[in-house]
């Protein structure tokens, strides 16, 4: 008798561990360990997305009550993984990054918010060729875009060639990617490339901070605007989360002093509501470009 009961207790043990481990596992993370993981496509080198990362990361924790930690990925292709197998519940995504992620996760990764600048993004061609002086005076020359999934240093800028006429693989010498947006800065500067592309908002910062001599790289062209950057979550987290989240970017204001720094850092006069409707030019464009089936 006192064998069989010490079956059934050990069997109900057993039971309630697994019902445990079962119930564990379908939570969503964040939710189970309180523990909120972002990410970010890396566009900047390492150590500047960790730079501008940490005030924002304090921030969200107050507003959440939750520890926030940010992950650091080697590639734009791992953050849309990450954001597609749970290893991370938010993630600062280019416009073609999120949309690989809406297609990744068969639509249920959610855009919360985007700069108001990302409503109308543009990218800067540059150069430190004298004789470059317009989009046609690329032909023959050696050009850098920034990494194959991004947004504003290789889709976009891409798509405004062939609209005037030009094909990068056919028109141009040679066709490299840098790898991210300052790079790109550093190949032209060295004269690793003629020309090249990247978003303004790290032109505009590197020129401020005087990483770049704007007498020998200057800018020589622009594209027309488009949507770019935004805060995703996955679509499986908690809405209550979600909404703290939202409420959170909302509420940040340059004129408030506790603020001023995150938004400096994040280059954003204010944050705005997104919805995946903003991106379908650049879905077509990906498509246009051969990068999406």
């Amino acid at each position: 008798m006192i064998r069989s009961t010490s079956r059934r207790l050990a069997l109900k043990g057993a039971l309630a561990c697994a019902l445990a481990a079962s119930l564990s596992f379908s939570l969503p993370a964040g939710a189970a360990d309180g523990v909120l993981r972002v990410s970010a496509i890396p566009d900047e080198a390492p150590t500047e997305l960790q730079r501008k990362f940490a005030p924002l990361g304090k921030y969200l924790e107050a507003q959440t009550g939750m520890k926030v930690s940010f992950v650091p990925v080697s590639d734009y292709a791992t953050v849309v993984e990450s954001l597609a197998s749970r290893k991370i519940d938010l993630a600062w995504l280019g416009g073609f990054t999120f949309v690989q992620a809406k297609v990744r996760t068969n639509g249920t990764a959610i855009p919360i918010v985007q700069r108001e600048e990302d409503a109308k993004f543009t990218s800067k061609f540059i150069t430190a060729d004298p004789n470059i002086k317009a989009l046609s005076d690329l032909k023959g020359k050696t050009f850098a875009f920034g990494a194959p999934s991004s947004t504003s240093g290789s889709l976009m800028p891409r798509y405004f060639l062939q609209q005037a006429g030009l094909n990068p693989e056919k028109d141009f010498k040679n066709v490299a990617f840098s790898g991210a947006h300052d790079a790109t800065v550093a190949f032209v500067a060295a004269g690793k490339a003629d020309a090249g592309v990247l978003n303004a908002s790290v032109w505009d910062k590197l020129v401020e901070q005087k990483k770049v001599d704007t007498a020998k790289v200057r800018v020589f062209a622009t594209t027309p605007t488009y949507f770019d950057y935004n805060w995703t979550v996955r679509g499986d987290l908690d809405p209550a989360l979600v909404k703290k989240l939202t409420d959170a970017f909302l509420k940040l204001d340059p004129a408030n002093p506790e603020h001023k720094e995150i938004m400096a850092l994040q280059r954003a006069s204010k944050f705005i509501p997104t919805k995946k409707e903003n991106y379908e030019g650049i879905e077509k464009a990906a498509h246009a470009a051969g990068l999406l089936k």
